[in-house]
Order: C-alpha cells, then structure tokens, then sequence
C-alpha cells in the first residue's frame, strides 16, 4: 500500500553534524519551498526501533531521495572509508 504522502515526500541522506548544518539548511529549505515534504532519519526518535528499520520505513514513505555521501573519511584502522 502506497502512503498518502508518497509522491510527496523526499527522503534526505546526508550528515548531520555542525560542520553540514548551512548544507543540511539549504537542502531542507530548497525542498520545501518546492512543495516537498522533507524526511530524514531524524524525524524518528524511538530508541527501541533499530536505526536500520527505522531508515528503511521512512525511506519506503517517499518517491524521491536526496543523498550527500560526498564526505567520506578514511578509517585509521582498515584504510577503508
């Protein structure tokens, strides 16, 4: 079944640190001023929910998905990101 909201709602991946808040702004503002409904996995806050489920649920609520994974570090460890 298709949530109501469906063809409205834009799933945002990105980092939620400081350093990528204006990022984060912008995109979220962008979003809505467009006539979108902005989600992210920080709209949730149930802690016995596990994040995996919690992402995935949200991210079958929405047609369209944003995703900012441009920032990855390397691991000091394994030299993987």
């Amino acid at each position: 079944m298709i949530p109501s909201h469906y063809n409205d709602n834009v799933f945002i991946n990105c980092p939620f640190d400081i350093d990528y808040k204006p990022l984060l702004d912008a995109i979220v503002f962008t979003v809505y001023d467009c006539g979108f409904i902005v989600r992210c996995a920080l709209e949730e806050e149930d802690a016995s929910q596990v994040r995996i489920d919690k992402i995935y649920n949200i991210i079958s609520d929405c047609r369209y998905g944003i995703h900012d994974i441009s920032r990855t570090e390397i691991d000091n460890v394994s030299g993987f990101p």
